[in-house]
């Protein structure tokens, strides 16, 4: 059996802020370990018996292209990333998936991940993902149905109905059930009374479900929805490991999440409502108990990972006196407390956040303060990745700035130009190739260049070692849209 992982990358991430923000979201983080959430994702399903894995499919934001690509590099895992102009939720999201799945004349079946959730319990996650695939390739739409062990009011859930049981398989038992219903993130009663119950299932957002069966099934509850889509599929293009679609079709399309475009009409149908004209495939869950988390705050974060004692998770340049049950990231400098209980305290470059736990649901107030103050703090770290490597600014006050550039092994920026700034360029080690107007020459360790305002440049990196370099601007205007491109191998 061919399974498809199809990795969805989105959001921002804002209540992880400082750490995740706009334009370096939660799912390019290590939080977790070495590797990132969204690299974690795609080794999830390294090992699946009895399975055939195709290459992983990225569904993403056009701005994350050359972060994701090279991160799928670094883990070996290469695959296709299929580039959405805007965001416009789940649906269309997975509905690009399913074309590019099938573009070969392949129907395989789609395992959808969201790229910043964690599963700690890896062997009883792909158990149920074998189950899943089974029912999937017969025709069924599977979700996955966390077991709840809190009365959580910050998950959706799904109320799990009958027994299921494929029509090609009636002779053994099926894990899975029917849909009854999905239902919103309740308020504490409510919680209580679901766990109680016992047929309510946190909602994962994993999905199993054969790329033809899915793009039937939006022909039938969102044909609008499914034009738009296939409208900018035929304006596509396909540019190296990235795939593109047209601008202007996907720019109209709706809105829509998984949910409620597709799942909440196959489970009305179940229930004996009428979802609309023609057939859908039967909607059914299966539990999931694999320490799974969608890390959405930072608590949820703190639940997750290891703890001291006393109940503390520090990671980085962090001393603990007399502390409970305490999350402390340091990223830079030394953090010290004492004498604290049940609290985030998370150091970064350019900002520090200090919240109580039972308040982590409210840091993304705090993004939407900085956003409208017009703060770069919102969406950008001081270290900027870039797809020829990264640069941190390091200091910068009237009409200077100061830059730490680190280009990778056959890295090339754009041939540049820049009207109010000048460049004084110093190489700290690895060897630097500058074209500075009609000329071309080597810079090796302590040397260094001066680039004159308005004048002609560009910096590579020819060796097989990170070059590094320090970069003092100085002029008029120091912002990053003072440049013009000539030439970019980026395609920026």
């Amino acid at each position: 059996m061919l399974i498809q992982p199809v990795v969805l990358s989105g959001g921002s991430g804002s209540r992880l802020w400082p750490l995740s923000r706009e334009k370096y979201p939660k799912q390019l983080l290590p939080l977790i370990g070495a590797d990132s959430l969204l690299q974690a994702t795609v080794r999830r399903v390294e090992g699946i018996a009895g399975a055939e894995l195709a290459p992983p499919m990225v569904v993403c934001n056009e701005d994350y292209r050359f972060v994701i690509a090279e991160q799928l590099r670094l883990i070996g895992k290469p695959g296709t990333i299929v580039l959405e102009p805007t965001g416009r939720n789940t649906a269309p999201a997975l509905t690009l998936a399913s074309l590019s799945a099938i573009k070969t004349g392949a129907d395989p079946v789609l395992l959808v991940m969201p790229a910043d959730h964690v599963i700690l319990d890896l062997a009883a996650f792909q158990r149920v993902v074998s189950q899943g695939a089974v029912l999937a390739a017969g025709g069924a739409v599977v979700t996955f149905g966390i077991t709840p062990d809190a009365p959580e009011t910050g998950y959706g859930y799904i109320q799990s109905g009958a027994a299921y049981t494929a029509p090609s398989d009636q002779s053994s038992p099926s894990p899975a059930r029917l849909i009854a219903r999905f239902v919103e993130k309740p308020d504490l009663t409510t919680a209580q009374a679901y766990l109680d119950a016992g047929s309510y299932l946190w909602n994962s957002g994993l999905f199993m479900v054969r790329a033809s069966v899915w793009l039937a099934a939006m022909g039938v509850c969102r044909p609008d929805i499914l034009a738009a889509c296939q409208s900018a599929w035929d304006q596509g293009s396909v540019d190296g490991e990235f795939v593109r679609v047209g601008k202007e079709a996907f720019a109209g399309c709706p809105s829509d999440s998984i949910d409620y475009a597709v799942m909440e009409r196959i489970a009305a149908g179940a229930a004996g409502s009428d979802p609309g004209t023609g057939s859908l495939p039967p909607g059914v869950v299966i539990a999931l108990t694999a320490g799974w988390s969608d890390v959405g705050a930072w608590d949820a974060l703190w639940q997750v990972l290891p703890k001291d004692d006393c109940g503390n998770v520090s990671q980085g340049d962090v001393l603990l006196q007399d502390c409970h049950n305490t999350l402390v990231l340091s990223e830079r400098r030394l953090v010290a407390c004492v004498g604290v209980s049940d609290l985030v305290v998370v150091e970064t470059a350019d900002a520090v956040l200090v919240v109580h736990k039972d308040w982590t649901q409210d840091v993304k107030k705090i993004v939407d303060t900085l956003k409208k103050q017009g703060r770069a703090e919102s969406s950008v770290h001081r270290k900027v990745f870039r797809p020829w490597g990264s640069y941190d600014g390091v200091d910068a006050g009237e009409r200077f700035q100061v830059k730490r550039i680190v280009v990778k092994p056959g890295g090339i920026l754009s041939l540049q130009m820049h009207h109010h700034r000048a460049e004084h360029w110093i190489v700290v080690s690895g060897t630097a190739k500058v074209t500075r107007g009609d000329s071309t020459f080597l810079l090796s360790e302590n040397e260094s260049t001066f680039i004159p305002l308005g004048t002609t440049h560009r910096l590579e990196n020819p060796g097989h070692v990170a070059l590094e370099m320090i970069e003092v601007q100085s002029g008029s205007y120091l912002g990053e849209d003072d440049i013009v491109r000539f030439e970019d191998v980026y395609g920026r």
